[in-house]
């Protein structure tokens, strides 16, 4: 048998689809591996509270994955998950602005919570009273905190002032310092339950409408659902 002229044209077309073939299958062996990267954006609080129990799982299950976690604020979040940056960001569905280009995992709802110490509960009790002023400061995130953000809104609608704002970045030294007599807070109720239940935190009770904030995962629609991907969001949604 000998190949036509046609036959010929066509041999080095097929070579590269055989190519191909033994390409996709390398792929594939690798991509099922469990290996490769993957850029997780996290809010803070839930990254230091809530994430660590899924990474530990995460992990467990993909050795030779390569985690980028990245503590930011969740507008930087949404963006880098709008401009594909991210992978999957864990953020506040409070943010607003995410249009419809994500797609979102519930993942719990939780209430934010005013405290301080013993001492500082007790001689600043009245934060529903509208028209008064506090000698005391507002221990805080940056401007562009969710729970920061609601409670400014929640003094200034009701004309509570307080004595000026201590701004840190850090939800860890936020807590030793109204641990410490120094001031009040305004937090997500998990990242004080411990020191809530040991009674080195008490709450202050406000009247804030809306006190609860919603925890979403998210990623771009177009954003390609690798193994890797596609597990993180197994082990956080089964937590």
């Amino acid at each position: 048998m000998v190949l036509t002229d046609a036959g010929e044209k066509l041999i080095p077309h097929v070579n590269e689809v055989f190519e191909a073939v033994d390409k996709l299958h390398f792929l594939e062996e690798e991509l099922f591996s469990r290996e490769g990267e993957l850029h997780i954006g996290a809010a803070e609080t839930y990254l230091c509270y809530r994430l660590p129990r899924v990474l530990k799982t995460f992990v467990s299950k993909a050795p030779k994955a390569r985690l980028y976690i990245h503590s930011m604020s969740c507008y930087d979040i949404r963006d880098q998950l709008i401009d594909g940056t991210l992978d999957a960001g864990i953020f506040y569905q409070d943010v607003g602005g995410l249009g419809n280009s994500l797609t979102l995992y519930p993942l719990e709802s939780f209430p934010v919570v005013l405290v301080g110490s013993p001492d500082i509960a007790s001689r600043f009790q009245d934060f529903i009273t509208p028209n008064q002023q506090h000698k005391i400061p507002l221990i805080t995130n940056e401007p562009n905190c969710i729970f920061r953000q609601i409670f400014e809104e929640y003094l200034k609608r009701n004309s509570i002032i307080l004595d000026h704002t201590i701004e840190l970045g850090s939800i860890a030294t936020i807590k030793k310092l109204v641990q410490n007599d120094v001031g009040v807070s305004f937090l997500p109720r998990f990242a004080v339950e411990e020191e809530l239940q040991n009674g080195s935190l008490v709450e202050i009770r406000t009247n804030v409408p809306h006190n609860k904030l919603t925890i979403v995962c998210g990623h771009h629609k177009n954003k390609w659902m690798s193994p890797l991907l596609q597990l993180f969001l197994d082990c956080l949604t089964q937590e």
